[in-house]
């Protein structure tokens, strides 16, 4: 049957005039999916293959651009009303050699089921994201793809659900590629077949920027535009097994032709190894989220403390009237959080260090109150103090914040102790599991055979880990700082 899939698209793409090197083998998998790999030895600079633009399923392109257009639908929406209508047509449309190739959805966390949303995300970086964006999505659905069964009868009500819709955009989440101006972005038949390794590419996805079809006179060779961070895909690399012939003949260079796409080796790979893409330098949460996979001590990693988690904190601490002024002056010394949606939060990052500004706003909660009036008077409005300044006050004399030195000095033992605090209460949203009971459940866990629970299990362990660096980096920062205050004590006792 895999064999049959992929003789089925090599066809597809001979008819669309896409060129792919021998020196590539395509292998399928039931276990690991579609990968790509070198038969032969292959150089960086080597073209492994050429697509037409015209062989890209997108809204430009595709059998439903007058409906689409009409509708005023684009981007994402656009494009899944595309590539549904396509699969709607079954072997009739143009392009059912290569959705043939395409998995019914990829098993990304907005295809889940919201049981199984809650059950293997509680805690992580997704939980609320995956469920605000599914709401989201069905409310695209509703007010922009229903009216369009309405309005045109000859369409198939089987193929435009809100489950065909869900899984449309998981295919181009996980798949599209920037094409140009033109085109916009859409579905790149063969360059969604590599497999992705952080850091790690071999080969790039190349593309001309262009305004339209017809501006060609002005295309050059300096135009292309290397887009390989767009790529998506979202299944596992394949396994070990591949054929070797070192006389295999490579593609001819890419032609100056702004009609055509490419994928173009930037390191050498050696025969029978697997040929990856890139993604982008993504932590495991982007990349389940995107894609549907997470890696194993993922150095772009991170844990985010969202800004109400501080703000509960405090208000444990202090009073409400206490946290909204401290936060108030903070704002007005010109400072914020990361902004997402409607969510603000802080960056902990891969080796447990804490974003500067989650450390400046603990400093300015935990300010003394004289320390704070003096403070408060010198900032009366916002914007008449200019970021990263702070003033002296009397038992820290803090000059600019973000000098070198300011995260140094905004460390106090206090600062430290409401990091620790911070980080079990974060912690604790995972439930009442341990780090050590996950670590156990992932090991025991299939990947192949259990997905899901596989990948979520890996994005908790990595998060939680960073946890435990965070609270690593304040218990070490408030020794030190005990031990500076011990020092100091010492010398002030001999003279």
């Amino acid at each position: 049957m895999a064999d049959r899939r992929l003789r089925a698209f090599k066809r597809w793409m001979k008819w669309q005039s896409i060129e792919c090197s021998d020196a590539l083998q395509l292998t399928d998998s039931p276990d690991q999916g579609i990968a790509v790999r070198a038969r032969c030895d292959l150089k960086e600079g080597d073209a492994v293959a050429t697509i037409p633009k015209t062989a890209c399923l997108t809204i430009k392109t595709t059998g439903a651009q007058e409906m689409i257009e009409a509708a005023g639908l684009e981007g994402c929406l656009g494009l899944s009303v595309a590539l549904m209508f396509e699969r709607s047509l079954g072997q009739v449309s143009p392009w059912a050699g290569y959705l043939q190739l395409l998995p019914p959805q990829e098993p990304i966390p907005l295809t889940w089921t919201s049981r199984e949303v809650d059950l293997l995300l509680r805690g992580t970086e997704l939980h609320k994201a995956v469920k605000e964006d599914k709401a989201l999505i069905r409310e695209d659905w509703k007010e922009c793809i229903l009216p369009l069964l309405d309005s045109f009868s000859e369409l198939n009500p089987g193929f435009f659900g809100v489950n065909q819709y869900l899984a449309a955009r998981s295919l181009i989440a996980s798949r599209s590629f920037e094409i140009d101006d033109y085109h916009g972005f859409g579905m790149v038949p063969l360059a969604d077949l590599f497999n992705h390794k952080t850091a790690a590419e071999d080969v790039h996805f190349t593309s001309l920027s262009s305004h339209s079809e017809s501006d060609n006179d002005d295309v050059d060779d300096d135009q292309l535009t290397n887009v390989f961070d767009e790529k998506a895909l979202v299944t596992s690399p394949s396994g070990n097994n591949s054929e070797s012939n070192n006389e295999v003949d490579h593609p001819p260079p890419l032609p100056d032709d702004f009609t055509v796409l490419g994928m173009i080796m930037v390191k050498d790979v050696r025969g029978g190894n697997e040929v990856f893409n890139t993604y982008g330098s993504l932590g495991n949460a982007a990349l389940l989220y995107r894609y549907g996979f997470t890696e194993e001590n993922n150095p772009y990693d991170i844990v985010n403390i969202d800004l109400e988690l501080v703000l509960q904190w405090s208000s444990s601490s202090f009073s409400n009237r206490h946290t909204r002024a401290r936060v108030a002056l903070w704002r007005r010394l010109g400072y914020s959080g990361c902004e997402s949606q409607d969510s603000e939060y802080f960056e902990i990052s891969f080796n447990g260090e804490p974003q500067l500004e989650l450390l400046i706003l603990l400093y300015i909660i935990l300010l003394p109150e004289d320390a704070h009036r003096v403070l408060d008077l010198a900032v009366p409005t916002k914007g008449s103090y200019s970021s990263g300044k702070i003033l002296p006050h009397s038992d820290t004399c803090v000059g600019q914040i973000a000098s070198e030195m300011s995260r140094d000095l905004v460390l106090t033992e206090s600062v430290c102790n409401a990091l620790l605090s911070l980080a079990y209460v974060r912690e604790s949203l995972y439930g009442m599991n341990t780090i050590e009971d996950d670590v156990e459940a992932l090991r025991r866990c299939c990947c192949n055979r259990e997905r899901k629970l596989y990948h979520s299990l890996m994005l908790r362990v990595s998060e939680r880990r960073i946890l435990g660096k965070l609270r690593s980096y304040a218990s070490f920062r408030g020794v030190s700082f005990e031990c500076a205050k011990a020092s100091e004590r010492k010398k002030l006792k001999r003279k």
